[in-house]
């Protein structure tokens, strides 16, 4: 009986060589619309679909592999003498190798002004129904989803293609129609309005493979969305440096997220998911000298994202000590000379402005996954109010407002001590407020003029009131809603501090 390959791609990279081996390799190729068409115009040999089944394409295309003739020579298993039977009965010829790719899906939809309509003609239906059948039955069929693999394929075919050979391809094809699917379930969810669907089905692409994990005793893989937004770690563009490691994504994505948070000139510098220093100013390289200002010590090893140009005079100051990364939008070519001055500094270039809409932020636990939406209230959705007898002055709402912006960032308890330009004191990550708050203030120790409180949370009791007061701090924003809220407040009166509550709390555990 004569060999039959199915060949129906979306992708034609390198389809043309491959058919070509299969034809000599004494294969009939059965095929399909455009990819007929591309094989008959390189002059290779080609039955179209309607032949082996009989019936015409209808439904302007939907409908044309799903036959019999089709998925019986998918899905026969050649060592059953019953299964045999029924094919000669019925005159279906089994098919040996499959070669699928699948309507471009997502690529439609990230189309700028594509439409829902657009979306559902997308959806491929006779395409994952060969996959699986031929998948579900690669004991005897081997099916390829993936143009990389055409030339092993084509190298085994001369003495066939091994068992192992065969299930990892059938693997690839289960993950590659279970990625579209998901793809499809997450468009349609949302465009249902569904909020907390019955299950959640998540798919990502590998990026990646790292050295090792958070230790070198851990495996680790990056991956990111099949759509993944613009501004994000996963689709930035390296552009100097050493591969990236687990953990300098998981700082760069920190420090990304908080520099997002400011539209004047910023810089962050990130340790361990913490921002060891913040700074602002009129240019660049003012923002990035108060971030070093800002703790000279902790931002030696540190991650810095700027959201403004690099330009040369700010490189050559960021030369001057040992960083892991800096991510910027951009890098002027005089600044790109002088930071590729040292070979294993990484440099990554990604949008800075704060992306519109909410993203779930998933969180693994062992056996199960916490969904909820990114935390993206800013300062000005919140309901200021203002309990105490003193307003802040309007130097104290600038410092205020960046303290606000960064605590939203830091892990609980959290505690920021800032002034207008900068922080100067973290505390970050502590089981008890007050223990934050020790920590931020002895950083800060003698610049204490002007600074303001931030915190995450609400107080408990008017204890880091009255800590805060005896070392300097003139303002302080936080959440309210305490019970002993009063406590507080009577506590910051007595100290002529000015109080603002904001009525939303930023836990970061």
């Amino acid at each position: 009986m004569k060999r039959r390959a199915l060949v129906s791609v979306s992708n034609k990279e390198g389809i043309i060589p491959f058919v070509e081996g299969l034809v000599k390799e004494g294969f009939e190729v059965v095929s399909t619309g455009g990819t007929k068409k591309a094989i008959q115009e390189a002059g290779i040999p080609v039955t179209g679909i309607q032949d082996v089944t009989g019936f015409p394409e209808i439904l302007e295309g939907r409908v044309k592999t799903l036959h019999p003739n089709i998925h019986g020579g998918l899905l026969a298993m050649r060592d059953k003498e019953d299964h045999k039977a029924q094919l000669e009965e019925h005159n279906i010829t089994p098919i040996d190798v499959v070669v699928v790719n699948l309507y471009p899906f997502q690529q439609t939809i990230a189309k700028p002004g594509s439409t829902f309509e657009d979306a559902i003609e997308n959806i491929d239906i006779g395409g994952p129904s060969m996959l699986r059948a031929a998948a579900k039955n690669h004991k005897h069929v081997t099916v390829v989803v993936d143009p990389q693999d055409y030339d092993t394929v084509l190298a085994e075919l001369k003495s066939g293609v091994t068992a192992e050979t065969r299930r990892r391809l059938a693997a690839k094809v289960f993950r590659h129609t279970a990625s579209y699917d998901a793809v499809i379930a997450e468009y349609l969810t949302e465009a249902a309005g569904e909020g907390s669907p019955e299950t959640l089905t998540v798919t990502y692409e590998k990026k990646q493979s790292l050295r090792y994990g958070e230790n070198p005793h851990q495996k680790a893989t990056f991956y990111k969305k099949p759509l993944a937004k613009k501004g994000s770690i996963a689709t930035a563009v390296q552009l100097h440096g050493k591969e990236l490691s687990y953990n300098n994504i998981n700082d760069a994505n920190a420090a990304l997220a908080i520099v997002k948070e400011f539209t004047e000139p910023a810089c962050v510098a990130v340790k361990h998911m913490n921002p060891c220093g913040v700074g602002t100013g009129e240019t660049i390289e003012q923002a990035y000298d108060k971030a070093y200002e800002a703790d000279p010590v902790s931002i030696f090893g540190g991650i810095i994202a700027l959201n403004k140009e690099v330009d040369k005079q700010t490189a050559l100051k960021m030369k001057e000590i040992f960083l892991e990364i800096i991510i910027a939008p951009a890098f002027t070519e005089e600044a790109l000379e002088v930071l590729k001055e040292k070979k294993n500094l990484r440099l990554l270039t990604v949008d800075t402005t704060k992306a519109e809409g909410k993203e779930a932020s998933l969180t693994s636990i062992h056996g199960g996954l916490l969904v909820q939406d990114e935390d993206t209230f800013s300062f000005d959705e919140a309901d200021i109010s203002v309990p105490t007898k003193r307003e802040p002055t309007e130097e104290e709402w600038s410092a205020l407002k960046l303290a606000w912006k960064v605590v939203k960032h830091v892990k609980s308890n959290a505690i920021v001590l800032a002034n207008d330009q900068m922080t100067v004191g973290v505390g970050a990550g502590q089981m008890n407020r007050v223990g934050a708050a020790a920590i931020a203030l002895e950083q800060a120790s003698e610049r204490m003029e002007g600074a303001v409180m931030g915190s995450d949370a609400f107080f408990p009791m008017g204890d880091t009131v009255e800590a805060a007061a005896k070392a300097g701090v003139r303002a302080i924003i936080q959440p309210g809603g305490s019970i002993r809220d009063q406590e507080s407040i009577d506590m910051a009166d007595r100290y002529d501090i000015a109080m603002v509550f904001t009525g939303v709390r930023h836990f970061k555990h």
